[in-house]
């Protein structure tokens, strides 16, 4: 009886040092084609990659409204949930390392027939009890590693749900600065337009005068009125563009479509500085390329749990418990049962089902690998044009700005021109339409320039992102305890 405890302790430990094995291909980080430096990089740039750069327009509505979002938005919660499921699925997957444990209790009444069978005999009663309690075990030894693969993979599906999320933070942020940049650009070019129809009612007014006058003709009230008209029109389509707008950041926000607080004007917003960095740090620093390895982690490591498919498995099972006919007798020694039991089982013949499964996972794996790679293309694209987009958008700005002040002195002349009856009203005419297009122009410009430095933070990504996810609804599983 010892000699068989013995071996019963032995050979569990034996087979702990066969499952050492593992099968497939260890993860190693893919070799990218990474530039030395950005196509256009800019001479002074500063590492401030990981402050909260949105602080630097000087807008505390702003900072507020980023703020609410991070808090309260859609996106973010529905990402913190997706973390929370994935951890759930790690915690089931890795179970199966272990052996499972039951206990169980059954009670039963029977009667036996007395027509069937051998015969009862006289004074035996055919209505009887059955009680059994039972403790079970299950284990299935992970010889080959098919199930720590798996469980390699569902940790790297958690780590890429968390970098998911943080990719929704840097997305987020980055879609309400810019929103609310649109925003404050769609109430400039909306004073413009009022402005330039208040100027131009005024115009109508005193033609109107002078047509009755008999000082000007038919032709030129019905210019004066046609501008009136054709600047009057573009009120209603920025007032709409403006609630639109509202109603898209009020969803950013988390709210239902409202109303959004205004803080400085468009031209009074701070010009954040341009953040330095080398290509190399995008890997490190960006969630979506974070994320798109870790897909690759995952489909690493179910190649080698599809090859696990092709070799023997082993299962133990055990049960200890007691079975009698009275409750009173359960827990005594000869009710006493057990048992134990091994199963080997080996593929012979799947009709191509495992060779199936290996060559979907290898292709998997293919399919992430190009999808990291082109990923990582992509930041590099998105950066380089972000750069470019900030030095050139500044350059075009103070070229329009040149132009609206060249602008607004042709048509004070223009007009003094008229005046003085040295030129027709058509002079006129023209150089307040380029004037009021060119505003318009300009005010885009603003904008443009500062939704520059949102997307050139969004694509350089950074410390900041963490420093934002503090300000979120925090997922409830120690994400950060899972090792890389």
């Amino acid at each position: 009886m010892r000699r068989v405890a013995g071996v019963c302790f032995v050979v569990p430990l034996l087979l702990l040092g066969l499952s050492s094995c593992t099968l497939g291909p260890d993860y190693a980080r893919p070799k990218v084609e990474v530039p030395p430096s950005f196509r256009f990089e800019h001479k002074d740039a500063e590492d401030v990659v990981n402050t909260t750069w949105w602080e630097q327009f000087q807008d505390p509505v702003l900072n507020a409204l980023i703020a609410t979002a991070l808090a309260e938005n859609r996106d973010v919660k529905i990402a913190a949930a997706r973390v929370d499921e994935f951890y759930g699925r790690l915690m089931s997957t890795r179970s199966a390392l272990f052996p499972q444990v039951n206990a169980g209790f059954d009670a039963s009444r029977q009667r036996a027939s007395k027509s069937v069978g051998i015969p009862l005999p006289a004074g035996i009663d055919p209505v009887y009890n059955q009680y059994q309690a039972s403790l079970s075990v299950a284990w299935e030894i992970d010889l080959f590693g098919q199930l720590r693969r798996e469980t390699e993979a569902a940790r790297a599906n958690l780590l890429a749900s968390e970098d998911g999320r943080r990719a929704t933070i840097l997305a987020l942020v980055a879609a309400v600065a810019s929103s609310y940049i649109n925003l404050r650009n769609l109430d400039r070019q909306l004073e413009i337009a009022q402005a330039t129809t208040t100027s131009r009612a005024g115009s109508v007014k005193i033609f109107t005068l002078r047509f009755e006058g008999g000082e000007v003709s038919q032709m030129e009230l019905a210019q004066s009125q046609s501008e009136y008209e054709a600047t009057r029109s573009t009120i209603p389509q920025f007032e709409a563009q403006i609630a639109q707008q509202e109603d898209a950041l009020s969803v950013l926000l988390g709210h239902n479509p409202e109303p959004i607080l205004r803080g400085r004007d468009l031209a009074a917003l701070g010009i954040p500085v341009v953040p330095a960095g080398i290509p190399s740090d995008l890997l490190e620093r960006r969630p979506d390329l974070l994320l798109a390895e870790q897909n690759l982690v995952a489909q690493n490591a179910l190649i080698g749990a599809a090859r696990a498919q092709y070799f023997p498995s082993l299962s133990l099972t055990g049960l200890l418990g007691s079975v009698s006919s009275a409750f009173s007798n359960l827990f005594t020694g000869p009710a006493r049962v057990w048992s134990y039991a091994g199963t080997v089982t080996q593929p012979i013949f799947t009709g191509g089902y495992i060779t199936g499964q290996v060559h979907q996972a290898e292709a998997r794996q293919q399919e992430a690998l190009y999808g990291y790679q082109q990923a990582i293309q992509v930041a590099f694209q998105e950066v380089d044009d972000a750069l470019i987009a900030a030095q050139k958008s500044r350059e075009q700005l103070d070229a329009q700005g040149k132009q609206v002040d060249a602008l607004r002195t042709y048509a004070q002349l223009a007009r003094l021109r008229y005046e003085g009856g040295y030129t027709s009203y058509i002079e006129v005419l023209d150089a307040e339409r380029s004037l009021f297009n060119a505003e318009l122009q300009y005010t885009q410009t603003q904008s443009t320039v500062l939704t520059s430095f949102v997307n050139l933070y969004k694509a350089m990504g950074g410390g900041w992102v963490v420093k934002a996810e503090h300000m979120t609804t925090p997922s409830s599983v120690p994400v950060a305890q899972v090792q890389r």
